[in-house]
Protein backbone atom coordinates (compact mmCIF):
# COMPACT_ATOMS: atom_id res chain seq x y z
CA UNK A 1 0.00 0.00 0.00
CA UNK A 2 1.30 3.53 -1.26
CA UNK A 3 1.17 5.97 1.59
CA UNK A 4 2.32 9.67 2.17
CA UNK A 5 2.71 12.31 -0.54
CA UNK A 6 5.31 12.10 -3.81
CA UNK A 7 9.12 12.16 -2.04
CA UNK A 8 12.53 12.93 -3.52
CA UNK A 9 15.51 10.83 -3.46
CA UNK A 10 16.89 13.42 -0.49
CA UNK A 11 13.57 12.48 1.54
CA UNK A 12 13.91 8.60 1.72
CA UNK A 13 16.08 7.03 3.94
CA UNK A 14 17.67 3.83 2.59
CA UNK A 15 20.88 1.59 2.31
CA UNK A 16 21.69 -0.73 -0.48
CA UNK A 17 19.59 0.65 -3.09
CA UNK A 18 18.46 -1.28 -5.97
CA UNK A 19 16.57 0.52 -8.91
CA UNK A 20 14.70 -2.15 -11.08
CA UNK A 21 12.96 -0.89 -14.68
CA UNK A 22 10.27 -3.27 -15.23
CA UNK A 23 8.96 -1.59 -17.96
CA UNK A 24 9.93 1.37 -20.28
CA UNK A 25 10.16 4.54 -17.93
CA UNK A 26 8.44 3.10 -14.37
CA UNK A 27 11.00 2.59 -11.80
CA UNK A 28 10.87 0.32 -8.35
CA UNK A 29 13.41 1.37 -6.08
CA UNK A 30 14.13 -1.55 -3.09
CA UNK A 31 16.69 -1.19 -0.14
CA UNK A 32 17.66 -1.84 3.38
CA UNK A 33 14.75 -0.02 5.37
CA UNK A 34 14.13 -1.43 8.51
CA UNK A 35 14.67 1.80 11.27
CA UNK A 36 16.33 -0.62 13.14
CA UNK A 37 19.11 -1.68 10.62
CA UNK A 38 21.69 -3.67 12.53
CA UNK A 39 19.57 -5.59 15.23
CA UNK A 40 15.78 -6.41 15.46
CA UNK A 41 13.02 -7.53 15.48
CA UNK A 42 12.94 -6.60 11.41
CA UNK A 43 9.73 -5.36 9.76
CA UNK A 44 10.38 -6.34 5.93
CA UNK A 45 11.32 -3.92 3.14
CA UNK A 46 9.69 -1.34 1.65
CA UNK A 47 9.93 -0.25 -2.05
CA UNK A 48 9.12 2.70 -3.83
CA UNK A 49 7.87 3.20 -7.44
CA UNK A 50 8.67 6.13 -9.65
CA UNK A 51 8.49 7.40 -13.68
CA UNK A 52 10.91 9.77 -13.50
CA UNK A 53 13.19 9.25 -11.34
CA UNK A 54 12.73 11.77 -9.14
CA UNK A 55 9.92 11.71 -7.75
CA UNK A 56 8.89 8.91 -5.79
CA UNK A 57 5.44 7.20 -4.43
CA UNK A 58 5.77 5.49 -1.29
CA UNK A 59 6.65 3.00 1.04
CA UNK A 60 5.25 0.12 -0.52
CA UNK A 61 5.31 -3.42 1.90
CA UNK A 62 7.11 -5.31 -0.42
CA UNK A 63 8.02 -7.83 1.47
CA UNK A 64 6.33 -8.81 5.13
CA UNK A 65 7.98 -12.34 6.59
CA UNK A 66 5.05 -15.03 6.96
CA UNK A 67 4.67 -16.80 10.37
CA UNK A 68 7.52 -19.26 11.17
CA UNK A 69 9.70 -17.20 8.45
CA UNK A 70 13.27 -18.19 9.55
CA UNK A 71 14.95 -15.02 10.18
CA UNK A 72 13.19 -12.06 12.62
CA UNK A 73 16.70 -9.20 11.94
CA UNK A 74 18.74 -8.03 9.54
CA UNK A 75 16.58 -8.00 6.31
CA UNK A 76 19.41 -6.32 4.17
CA UNK A 77 20.31 -5.37 1.04
CA UNK A 78 17.61 -6.56 -1.42
CA UNK A 79 17.55 -6.36 -5.57
CA UNK A 80 15.28 -7.66 -7.87
CA UNK A 81 15.74 -9.32 -11.15
CA UNK A 82 12.58 -9.83 -13.56
CA UNK A 83 13.10 -13.65 -14.67
CA UNK A 84 11.48 -16.38 -16.45
CA UNK A 85 7.97 -14.15 -16.29
CA UNK A 86 8.14 -13.16 -12.67
CA UNK A 87 10.62 -10.97 -10.34
CA UNK A 88 12.95 -12.34 -7.91
CA UNK A 89 14.35 -10.62 -4.90
CA UNK A 90 17.69 -11.61 -3.47
CA UNK A 91 18.45 -10.58 -0.14
CA UNK A 92 20.15 -10.82 2.93
CA UNK A 93 18.36 -12.48 6.40
CA UNK A 94 20.14 -13.31 10.00
CA UNK A 95 19.32 -16.77 10.75
CA UNK A 96 17.36 -17.10 14.14
CA UNK A 97 18.24 -20.83 13.96
CA UNK A 98 22.17 -20.61 14.22
CA UNK A 99 22.49 -16.60 13.87
CA UNK A 100 24.34 -16.63 10.81
CA UNK A 101 23.67 -14.36 7.63
CA UNK A 102 22.71 -15.90 4.58
CA UNK A 103 21.30 -14.72 0.91
CA UNK A 104 17.99 -16.18 -0.10
CA UNK A 105 15.71 -15.72 -3.12
CA UNK A 106 11.80 -14.87 -2.72
CA UNK A 107 9.49 -14.21 -5.55
CA UNK A 108 6.84 -11.88 -6.96
CA UNK A 109 4.45 -11.85 -9.73
CA UNK A 110 4.33 -7.69 -9.69
CA UNK A 111 7.71 -5.67 -9.76
CA UNK A 112 6.53 -4.05 -6.43
CA UNK A 113 6.13 -7.60 -4.64
CA UNK A 114 4.18 -8.73 -2.31
CA UNK A 115 7.24 -11.00 -2.16
CA UNK A 116 7.20 -14.61 -0.82
CA UNK A 117 10.15 -16.89 0.19
CA UNK A 118 10.89 -18.88 -2.79
CA UNK A 119 14.14 -20.62 -1.92
CA UNK A 120 14.37 -22.83 1.05
CA UNK A 121 15.97 -20.93 3.63
CA UNK A 122 19.06 -19.80 2.60
CA UNK A 123 20.51 -20.83 -0.95
CA UNK A 124 24.13 -19.87 0.24
CA UNK A 125 26.22 -22.57 2.47
CA UNK A 126 24.38 -23.08 6.05
CA UNK A 127 26.68 -21.80 8.92
CA UNK A 128 28.84 -19.73 6.81
CA UNK A 129 28.40 -16.20 7.18
CA UNK A 130 27.47 -14.70 3.14
CA UNK A 131 25.29 -11.47 2.53
CA UNK A 132 24.46 -9.18 0.15
CA UNK A 133 23.92 -11.36 -2.71
CA UNK A 134 23.60 -10.15 -6.42
CA UNK A 135 22.11 -11.99 -9.83
CA UNK A 136 24.00 -12.62 -12.89
CA UNK A 137 23.46 -14.39 -15.85
CA UNK A 138 26.07 -15.55 -17.85
CA UNK A 139 26.62 -15.55 -21.90
CA UNK A 140 25.70 -19.64 -21.53
CA UNK A 141 22.33 -18.40 -19.80
CA UNK A 142 24.12 -19.85 -16.60
CA UNK A 143 22.53 -18.09 -13.39
CA UNK A 144 25.15 -17.36 -11.20
CA UNK A 145 24.41 -15.64 -7.87
CA UNK A 146 27.39 -13.61 -6.31
CA UNK A 147 27.70 -12.58 -2.74
CA UNK A 148 30.53 -11.62 0.07
CA UNK A 149 31.48 -13.78 2.58
CA UNK A 150 30.56 -11.70 5.65
CA UNK A 151 33.35 -11.08 8.04
CA UNK A 152 32.30 -12.92 11.25
CA UNK A 153 32.64 -16.09 12.71
CA UNK A 154 30.88 -19.09 11.58
CA UNK A 155 28.44 -21.16 12.95
CA UNK A 156 31.06 -24.34 13.90
CA UNK A 157 33.10 -22.31 15.76
CA UNK A 158 35.23 -20.88 12.88
CA UNK A 159 36.58 -17.31 13.75
CA UNK A 160 35.90 -14.07 12.58
CA UNK A 161 37.17 -13.62 8.83
CA UNK A 162 39.65 -10.63 8.86
CA UNK A 163 40.07 -10.49 4.99
CA UNK A 164 36.95 -10.53 3.25
CA UNK A 165 35.96 -12.58 0.50
CA UNK A 166 33.81 -12.42 -2.77
CA UNK A 167 32.33 -15.53 -3.95
CA UNK A 168 30.44 -16.59 -7.10
CA UNK A 169 28.26 -19.66 -6.97
CA UNK A 170 25.54 -21.25 -9.93
CA UNK A 171 22.30 -21.91 -8.86
CA UNK A 172 19.64 -23.58 -10.23
CA UNK A 173 17.82 -22.90 -13.12
CA UNK A 174 14.39 -22.47 -11.72
CA UNK A 175 16.14 -19.95 -8.98
CA UNK A 176 15.66 -22.12 -5.65
CA UNK A 177 18.32 -23.32 -4.71
CA UNK A 178 22.57 -24.11 -5.25
CA UNK A 179 23.66 -25.59 -8.00
CA UNK A 180 27.51 -26.31 -7.42
CA UNK A 181 29.88 -25.30 -4.66
CA UNK A 182 31.04 -21.84 -4.28
CA UNK A 183 34.00 -20.62 -6.11
CA UNK A 184 36.04 -17.68 -4.81
CA UNK A 185 36.83 -14.78 -7.17
CA UNK A 186 38.82 -12.25 -4.77
CA UNK A 187 40.03 -11.08 -1.24
CA UNK A 188 39.32 -7.49 0.06
CA UNK A 189 43.02 -7.35 -0.15
CA UNK A 190 43.76 -7.35 -3.67
CA UNK A 191 42.72 -4.21 -3.52
CA UNK A 192 44.80 -1.64 -2.63
CA UNK A 193 42.61 0.80 -1.64
CA UNK A 194 40.57 -1.28 0.70
CA UNK A 195 41.47 -0.35 4.28
CA UNK A 196 41.05 -2.08 7.88
CA UNK A 197 37.84 -0.91 9.28
CA UNK A 198 39.28 1.25 12.59
CA UNK A 199 36.54 1.99 15.00
CA UNK A 200 37.27 5.36 17.10
CA UNK A 201 39.41 4.96 20.98
CA UNK A 202 36.66 3.82 23.13
CA UNK A 203 34.13 2.57 20.59
CA UNK A 204 33.35 -0.77 19.94
CA UNK A 205 31.55 -1.63 16.86
CA UNK A 206 27.76 -3.52 17.14
CA UNK A 207 28.23 -7.28 19.74
CA UNK A 208 25.76 -8.88 17.34
CA UNK A 209 27.88 -8.15 14.06
CA UNK A 210 30.31 -10.28 15.74
CA UNK A 211 33.31 -8.69 13.46
CA UNK A 212 36.52 -9.03 13.61
CA UNK A 213 39.31 -6.74 14.61
CA UNK A 214 40.19 -4.23 12.08
CA UNK A 215 38.72 -6.13 9.36
CA UNK A 216 39.16 -5.60 5.53
CA UNK A 217 35.35 -5.60 3.83
CA UNK A 218 33.77 -7.32 0.80
CA UNK A 219 30.60 -5.45 0.57
CA UNK A 220 27.54 -4.49 -1.97
CA UNK A 221 29.02 -6.56 -5.28
CA UNK A 222 26.92 -5.71 -8.76
CA UNK A 223 28.24 -7.20 -11.90
CA UNK A 224 27.96 -5.82 -15.42
CA UNK A 225 28.81 -6.22 -19.52
CA UNK A 226 30.90 -3.07 -20.80
CA UNK A 227 29.68 -1.74 -23.93
CA UNK A 228 32.63 -3.64 -25.72
CA UNK A 229 31.62 -6.77 -23.74
CA UNK A 230 33.83 -6.82 -20.57
CA UNK A 231 33.06 -8.09 -17.80
CA UNK A 232 32.98 -5.58 -14.38
CA UNK A 233 32.02 -5.71 -10.33
CA UNK A 234 31.28 -2.49 -8.94
CA UNK A 235 32.25 -3.36 -4.79
CA UNK A 236 32.30 -1.77 -1.50
CA UNK A 237 35.08 -1.90 1.19
CA UNK A 238 36.50 0.55 3.37
CA UNK A 239 39.32 3.04 2.26
CA UNK A 240 41.17 5.94 3.57
CA UNK A 241 37.66 8.32 3.20
CA UNK A 242 35.45 5.55 5.14
CA UNK A 243 33.17 3.44 3.44
CA UNK A 244 33.70 3.21 -0.42
CA UNK A 245 33.18 1.87 -4.00
CA UNK A 246 35.68 0.34 -6.69
CA UNK A 247 36.04 -1.42 -9.63
CA UNK A 248 37.01 -5.27 -10.26
CA UNK A 249 37.28 -6.64 -14.06
CA UNK A 250 37.68 -10.03 -15.10
CA UNK A 251 40.99 -10.41 -17.61
CA UNK A 252 38.86 -13.34 -19.30
CA UNK A 253 35.54 -11.56 -19.16
CA UNK A 254 34.06 -14.90 -17.36
CA UNK A 255 32.17 -14.75 -13.92
CA UNK A 256 35.31 -17.06 -12.85
CA UNK A 257 38.14 -14.34 -13.51
CA UNK A 258 40.84 -14.10 -12.71
CA UNK A 259 39.90 -10.91 -10.99
CA UNK A 260 41.73 -7.61 -11.53
CA UNK A 261 41.64 -4.52 -9.20
CA UNK A 262 41.32 -0.98 -9.94
CA UNK A 263 44.02 0.79 -8.10
CA UNK A 264 42.04 4.03 -7.04
CA UNK A 265 38.40 3.77 -5.79
CA UNK A 266 35.56 4.85 -8.09
CA UNK A 267 34.19 6.35 -5.06
CA UNK A 268 36.12 7.28 -2.34
CA UNK A 269 34.24 8.87 0.47
CA UNK A 270 31.68 7.48 3.06
CA UNK A 271 29.35 6.07 -0.11
CA UNK A 272 29.08 2.80 -1.44
CA UNK A 273 27.21 -0.20 -2.02
CA UNK A 274 26.22 0.67 -5.51
CA UNK A 275 24.69 -0.77 -8.74
CA UNK A 276 24.43 0.76 -12.46
CA UNK A 277 20.88 1.78 -13.86
CA UNK A 278 21.08 1.26 -17.85
CA UNK A 279 17.33 3.22 -18.42
CA UNK A 280 15.62 3.41 -21.09
CA UNK A 281 15.89 7.05 -21.32
CA UNK A 282 19.18 6.80 -22.97
CA UNK A 283 21.62 7.25 -19.70
CA UNK A 284 23.02 5.17 -17.68
CA UNK A 285 22.82 6.02 -13.72
CA UNK A 286 25.47 4.70 -10.89
CA UNK A 287 23.42 4.49 -8.16
CA UNK A 288 24.68 3.75 -3.99
CA UNK A 289 23.99 4.81 -0.65
CA UNK A 290 25.43 8.33 0.54
CA UNK A 291 26.20 9.21 3.39
CA UNK A 292 27.11 5.72 5.57
CA UNK A 293 25.99 6.97 8.53
CA UNK A 294 22.59 5.60 10.19
CA UNK A 295 20.21 6.98 10.12
CA UNK A 296 21.47 9.69 7.38
CA UNK A 297 21.70 7.14 4.30
CA UNK A 298 20.19 8.42 1.07
CA UNK A 299 20.30 7.53 -2.46
CA UNK A 300 22.50 8.56 -4.66
CA UNK A 301 21.93 8.75 -8.66
CA UNK A 302 24.83 10.13 -10.37
CA UNK A 303 24.78 10.41 -14.58
CA UNK A 304 27.50 8.51 -15.94
CA UNK A 305 29.35 9.52 -19.46
CA UNK A 306 29.28 7.40 -21.49
CA UNK A 307 32.77 6.32 -22.97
Amino acid sequence: MTTGPLKKLSEIRIRDPFILEHTSGRYVLFGTTDQNVWGGPATGFDCYTSDDLEYWKGPIAAFRPPEGFWSSSQFWAPEVHACQGRFYMFATFLSDHDHVRGVAILVAEAPAGPFRPWSDGPVTPRGVPCMDGTFFVDDDSTPWLVYSRGAEGTAAGEPPLADGQMYAMRISDDLKSADGEPQLLFRASSASWSKPLRFPEGVEPPAELGLAKDPLFTDGPFVSRTPTGGLEMLWSSFGDEGYAMGIARSTSGNILGPWTQEGEPLWARNGGHGMILNASNGNDYLVFHSPNDSPNERTTLLRMESH
